[in-house]
Formats: structure tokens, C-alpha cells, sequence
């Protein structure tokens, strides 16, 4: 996932759009599935998670999901909490909605869409109880810093949309980004580290190890995990 960003958040895009051939299963998911488990919202409509999702229980979001895997883990682990999943690269999109018909998931859906528009106009405020960021692109130039997602002005908009004591669990495979994702989190007024200061946390169990987090393990990668809790 990669993101834009300008003086105004108005401007921030969470992704540039990836397009390749997608396969069958894919296709059939993104058009034959899309209504089961595609959300396609309306300018300026709050989207309803009590009409979307059949139980009502505990949102939470991930943004650039990627292929999906780590996301159907969590819905098939977690039945009591609902899933909300914004992706635009259409492959993943489908492969994600075939599994998550194969396994007859009703707490997962998925948006195709800006996720920062999607915040602004679509989400309530107080809604989510949680915000997932796993591996998003960490542009590592130092003058592309400033078209990553996790800025201030974003993190104040998640802060809006995640209820009191909502968590914020972001994981990366750059110890720069890392850093810096520490430093955005900690210099906000409305998030504290679940742990000490400065300090990142283990891999909770609930975040399921991806192939690509494996192949950067074999690699003698490092992997970095944040968990934060809004406190408003």
C-alpha cells in the first residue's frame, strides 16, 4: 500500500493503484461475491456496521490488506469481533472475498476505496474499536517521509473514529519506519503505549505471520510491532 500526501489531509490517498491480470477466482469474487461482502458507499452516507454485518459486537478496521491472508486468519479466529477491511488492489480484493465466501465469514467485509475518503465521509465518529496497519509502504527516502500514511493528521482522524481505550497495532519490516511510527504515536496527545516508553511490543498472537513476513525472517529481517490505545 502505498500513499499521497499534500499540506491538506483532504489530499492524502492511503494507495496508488496497482492493476494486473486477475485470475478467475478473483474476477468471480469481485463481481459474483461483491454483494455479499463489498460495501460500496455513498458521498457523505455513514455506513451502518449494525446493517452491514449480521451480529452486532466490536469494529475492527485494517487498511491495504494486501492479499487478505492475514485478515481472513483473524475473522475465522476472532467470530466475536467484525471485520472491516479497505484494499484497492483488485486482486487481493477477490482472492479475499472467494476465501471469505469458502468459509462462510459473516464478520468480514471489504470497501475498494481511498481509505482516508472513507474515514472522512463514511465512517462515525467513536465506532471502531480498533485500527490494524500491518506492512503498509514505508517509503524510505527521507524527502518521500512525508507521503507515508502515518502522519499526524491521520492519526488524529483515526483517533476520532476509534471509540475510548481503542486500540492502534501497527507492524512493520522497517526499523526506520518503526521508529518514526513510534515518534508520530507517542508525540500524539491521544495515544499511549500499552507498554513503556518507546518500547515495542511482541507479536501478539492474534497477528497471524504472513508468507512475506516469513521470507523477511529467513532474510534476518526485523519485524516491529506498536500497540497503542486511544485515550480521548
Amino acid at each position: 500500500m502505498k500513499v499521497e500526501n499534500t499540506k491538506s489531509i483532504r489530499k492524502i490517498q492511503s494507495f496508488v493503484k496497482r492493476s494486473g491480470r486477475l485470475t478467475e477466482g478473483q474476477k468471480y469474487g469481485l463481481k459474483e461475491l461483491w454483494p455479499n461482502f463489498g460495501i460500496d458507499p455513498k458521498a457523505g452516507q455513514l455506513i451502518n456496521f449494525d446493517i452491514v454485518f449480521p451480529k452486532q459486537q466490536p469494529v475492527f478496521l485494517e487498511i491495504g490488506f494486501g492479499n487478505g491472508d492475514s485478515l481472513l486468519e483473524m475473522a475465522i479466529n476472532e467470530p466475536h469481533h467484525n471485520f472491516l477491511g479497505i484494499e484497492v488492489y483488485e486482486a487481493g480484493v477477490g482472492r479475499l472475498i472467494n476465501e471469505a465466501h469458502k468459509h462462510n465469514l459473516g464478520n468480514l467485509r471489504v470497501l475498494k476505496e481511498d481509505a482516508v475518503e472513507i474515514l472522512k465521509d463514511n465512517i462515525s465518529d467513536d465506532s471502531l474499536s480498533g485500527f490494524q496497519l500491518y506492512f503498509a509502504d514505508p517509503w524510505h527516502k527521507k524527502k518521500h517521509y512525508k507521503r507515508r500514511i502515518v502522519q499526524t493528521e491521520f492519526m488524529n482522524l483515526i483517533s476520532k473514529k476509534l471509540i475510548n481505550k481503542g486500540f492502534v497495532h501497527m507492524a512493520t519490516d522497517w526499523e526506520n519506519y518503526a521508529e518514526y511510527m513510534m515518534e508520530v504515536l507517542e508525540a500524539h496527545p491521544h495515544f499511549k503505549n500499552t507498554l513503556s516508553a518507546h518500547t515495542y511490543s511482541l507479536r501478539p498472537e492474534r497477528r497471524p505471520i504472513t508468507k512475506f513476513e516469513r521470507r523477511g525472517e529467513r532474510l534476518g529481517h526485523g519485524v516491529w510491532d506498536l500497540l497503542f490505545t486511544n485515550e480521548k
